[in-house]
């Protein structure tokens, strides 16, 4: 089986560290909620698009470290591993950042996952089963190119693309319920992930 995943947003959690930076530059009132999706709103909101645009590079380059992983994924990717599922990282993400500061995002993203997705036996997901891709079109292509089984994203413009491969299964990732009405298959977090690939995926591989 070759199991696919994105990245941002579905193995890296960025609400608290979102709400840490927006909080340091005065950007939102305390009571915000601790959700990037309403920090993004509330800069909309006051016309801050801008600030919001430049706060994403700062978060995915200078502060990616600080990052959490969604709870469960690297024991997900520990039993993965031991089932002998290929597991690939294919994400859509720009080499810098629209505005502000030139960070390399791609560099901070691998130094995240060599830091975060590792245990005794090394790293998780192997360096050249990462890709990151400049356009959307490209990352549809290489999910295509590896032959997923299952490709596990949080967007659903993603998953239900047209150039989203007929051979390989969506699976929607959305743990704050943001897409309760769709009709994609989805998982609210790692345990279900694990759960579905043991009762499903591993017979059928």
């Amino acid at each position: 089986m070759r199991l696919g995943l994105d990245f941002d947003n579905t193995i890296v959690s960025y609400d608290d560290l979102f709400h840490k930076v927006a909080l340091d530059g005065g950007w939102i009132p305390p009571d915000t909620p601790v959700s990037k999706n309403s920090i993004r709103n509330h800069l909309r909101h006051m016309g801050q698009e801008d600030i919001w645009t430049e706060m994403q590079g700062y978060v995915y380059g200078a502060r990616m470290a600080e990052a959490a992983a969604f709870a469960g994924v690297r024991e997900c990717l520990v039993w993965a591993r031991e089932q002998g599922i290929w597991t690939f990282i294919v994400s859509h993400k720009t080499r810098h950042p629209f505005i502000g500061p030139k960070y390399d995002l791609h560099e901070a993203a691998r130094a995240w996952l060599d830091r975060h997705l590792r245990d005794g036996n090394g790293l998780l997901v192997d360096p050249d089963d990462v890709f990151f891709e400049i356009t959307k079109e490209s990352k549809l292509a290489r999910v295509a190119e590896i032959g997923c089984s299952l490709f596990i994203d949080d967007l659903p413009e993603i998953l239900l693309a047209p150039l989203f491969p007929a051979r390989t299964q969506p699976l929607l990732f959305d743990p704050d319920d943001h897409h309760t009405t769709t009709e994609l298959p989805r998982v609210r977090g790692w345990i279900e992930v694990r759960e579905l690939l043991e009762k499903r995926w591993l017979r059928v591989s």
